[in-house]
Formats: C-alpha cells, structure tokens, sequence
C-alpha cells in the first residue's frame, strides 16, 4: 500500500480552516493540522479545533502557545481595543501584525520535520476584510521564501503552499464544505465567542458568516448569543 503524501494543515477551529482541512482529505492527503494559542481572546475555537481535526481524521493534531499579546496591537490580543461590531474600510483593528506569517513559519518548520511538501492554509482574498497576508502576492512570497530557507527546499524538495478558498467568495466555501461533509455546527468563527462557543452575531466574522448562509440559500447552523 502506498503512503498518502503528507500536508501541514493550519485549522483555527472556524469554517474557512475547517473547508480546507475537508478539502485537503478530498485531495488524498494525510493531514496533520495545526492551531495556535497565541493570546487571541475568542480562545473557544481551540477546543473546536481539536474537536474538528479529531472528527475529521487528522494523523495529528498540535496546538503550539505563543504570546502575541506580549506585543499586542490588535483587537484580538489588547482587551483595551473594543472588537468592532460595525464593518469598516481598511485594514481593520483585527488584524492580528505578522500572523499568518508566524504561523505559516511554524507550520513550515513542521512540515520539514514530517516530511510534508504541502501546506494548507485558509486565506481568502473575496471576503478577507482587508488583512494583507490574505492575498495572493503575499502567499506567493512566503512560498518563496519558504524553498529558499530550508533544508528540503535546498534540496530540491519543493514544497507549496495551497490556498484553495483564496478566490471563492463566502456562499461558495460553504457550498463546497457541504459538498464533502463538513458539519458546520461544530466551527468557531466569532470574534468574542463566550465560553460555550456562542456567537456574538456582531463582529465581522460573524457577519461576514452569516451573510455567507444567507447568499448560499442555505439555513444557518450558527449558535449565536442574539
């Protein structure tokens, strides 16, 4: 029997991350997913990160603690910035600086260590809310730079990163989630989730999700607060 190619799996417990981890199944891989408890304070969506990647048949799943509120800047990681319940312009007070080029290092050291060639991540350009390591040049770089400092990559070992939600607007990942059986009652999307996992239904993600149900025609699961 063959062994399935391996790939590092970056999975927050939310619907997009949740989409991409089916997606990557879908694609033949073993996955291996991995969250971070960096600080954030909708900390609820690790315990559904760990739910959902056991559900889903994750090879294994790893949680890795950082602290980003050591530097803070972001409504995620400072309690003293309100999380905005009104959708803005610009780079909104959520984007947590450099995230996602933290995580994907972090994933890369991994995946370097399993042998993994493939990394997948759920960046979304259509609804991305105006975060800069949401869009394709940005991945595009990483990957880059991802081949020219490793070990595997100086040994011509290529290794890409796989964004398969980048283009599709929110209607279309649900859409494609249900298709291969994602179960999105058990995903976090909220900003400020309570302890129970509820929804706060005001903050961008959650209506960025909401309004994704309402597009795709299809009833929303959500457990929200009000």
């Amino acid at each position: 029997m063959t062994d399935l190619p391996k790939a590092v799996v970056l999975v927050s417990g939310g619907l997009d991350s949740t989409t991409v981890l089916a997606i990557a199944k879908s694609k033949g891989f073993d996955c291996y997913t991995l969250s971070f408890d960096y600080g954030q304070r909708h900390r609820t969506e690790l315990t559904a990160a760990t739910r959902i990647s056991a559900q889903m048949g994750a090879k294994e799943h790893k949680t890795i603690t950082l602290d980003l509120r050591s530097i803070g800047g972001s409504a995620l990681t400072d309690d003293t910035i309100d999380v905005p319940e009104e959708l803005g312009e610009g780079i909104p007070v959520t984007y947590v600086p450099a995230r996602n080029t933290v995580f994907l290092s972090i994933a890369l050291g991994w995946a370097e260590v399993l042998g993994a060639n493939t990394l997948f991540i759920g960046v979304n350009a259509v609804d991305y809310s105006g975060y800069p390591d949401c869009r394709p040049e940005y991945i595009n770089a990483f990957e880059q730079v991802a081949n020219l400092a490793t070990k595997s990559g100086v040994e011509g070992q290529t290794l890409t990163i796989q964004t398969p939600l980048i283009d599709l607007t929110k209607a279309q990942i649900i859409k494609k989630g249900l298709e291969l059986g994602v179960d999105y009652r058990e995903t976090i999307s909220c900003y400020q989730a309570d302890d129970n996992g509820l929804a706060c239904g005001l903050c961008d993600s959650c209506r960025l999700r909401r309004q994704g149900f309402i597009d795709a025609g299809i009833e929303d699961p959500t457990r929200y607060i009000r």
